[in-house]
């Protein structure tokens, strides 16, 4: 077999198993490892939990469970190993310990602390390394880790449910769980996108109309903060944000100008256990391009953008947005629906045309996923 598709199968099997860190790893990459040695698998592993061990321990020790030795070997890893003292210690020394022959990297890893370090440490022990097999995957896999790690700015995924006529909405009773467009299947792929993001954003006008909770369900496991958008501190007192603060934090987006002139509703909101971040804002809209800095700053990598359609058209005509999910259901609702998102992004001037597209069915529903920017290999 020709050695750049050998190293290719290898390497997409690290990336399959990389991939099944989704949703619990973040804001770690997913990471994948695969140990070959005379055309033989001896260990794999990924990096199954945040703050746990990550792919490359995990391939080394699983070789020990079959009295394999990686020395000689060759390793493919998917991201650039860590070479620092985080919450484990640096990969590039077990690495070298295992002494394999040669490893192969699909992508570097942008940090600060990384940016090749690793790939240099290896290479002065002795270890061939190469760079780059199935790179472009790599990439595609650990988008959001990539651009905040490069950045220091939150990979922004926006995300909405439709009808086959764009209406986000039925015109039921909110009360008596009316409101869903999308099914049961979809519903539960949201919340485990949910789990993957560290922020979940929304507008006041969704707040008010929904009173919405914004948590994975289940709610156990990582709590993503709530954040709201809320130009002019209209959110109510009694919504289920803010009465669920102890629970699941809740960042208030809010205008400059709204906190000097409204000092009493600044003071009960805080009371409440919400943290309140001021930035200029326009027409009753608060700046994105402050936002995003604001949430970059809290470490917040990856943010889910849930409306509604005001909202997600801003996000689209500002430029700020990353990556689009959209849920599409097999209904017409016409005069049934309420709120349409073909009317807001008509409002948009330049198409948004989208890159590496996905589309998945869930029991009827189409998921389309895709870029609104283009990643190079």
């Amino acid at each position: 077999m020709h050695k750049n598709t050998e190293d290719e199968r290898y390497m997409r099997m690290a990336l399959n198993l990389a991939a099944r860190g989704f949703s619990v790893v973040e804001p770690n990459p997913m990471v994948g490892c695969v140990i070959v040695k005379s055309n033989q698998i001896i260990g794999k592993g990924f990096h199954k939990k945040f703050g746990g061990p990550h792919a490359e321990i995990n391939a080394i020790d699983d070789c020990k469970t079959i009295g394999a030795k990686p020395a000689g070997a060759t390793m493919y890893i998917t991201l650039e190993p860590c070479s620092h003292h985080g919450k484990t210690p640096p990969c590039t020394e077990a690495i070298i310990e295992a002494a394999p022959a040669r490893v192969v990297v699909a992508a570097i890893d942008p940090s600060e602390h990384a940016q090749a370090k690793g790939i240099g440490q290896m290479r002065n022990a002795g270890i061939q390394v190469d760079v780059g097999i199935c790179g472009l995957e790599a990439k595609l896999l650990n988008a959001g880790f990539l651009k905040f790690a490069g950045t220091k700015r939150p990979w922004v995924i926006l995300k909405w449910a439709q009808s086959l006529d764009g209406k986000l909405a039925p015109a039921g009773d909110t009360a008596k769980g009316e409101k869903w467009i999308s099914n049961e299947l979809s519903r539960k792929d949201v919340h485990r996108l949910r789990r993957s993001v560290q922020a979940i954003l929304v507008g006041i006008n969704t707040v008010r109309a929904d009173d919405p909770m914004l948590t994975p369900r289940p709610p156990k496991g990582k709590k993503p903060v709530r954040v709201v958008l809320d130009a002019d501190l209209q959110i109510p007192l009694t919504s289920r944000l803010l009465r669920t603060t102890k629970s699941f934090p809740v960042i208030i987006i809010a205008g400059a100008e709204s906190g000097r002139t409204n000092p009493t509703k600044v003071a009960r909101i805080e009371k409440k256990g919400a943290e309140l971040v001021f930035v200029p804002a326009f027409e009753g809209k608060c700046d994105l391009e402050a936002t995003l800095a604001a949430l970059g700053d809290r470490g917040i990598a990856q943010l889910l953008v849930e409306g509604g359609a005001g909202v997600i058209t801003s996000f689209l005509s500002g430029g700020f947005a990353d990556a689009v999910r959209v849920y599409i259901a097999p209904k017409i609702l016409g005069r049934a629906g309420k709120t349409s998102i073909a009317d807001s992004l008509a409002q948009l001037i330049n198409e948004a045309p989208l890159y590496h597209v996905n589309i998945n069915e869930f029991e009827g529903d189409v998921c389309v996923t895709g870029m609104l920017k283009k990643l190079e290999d």
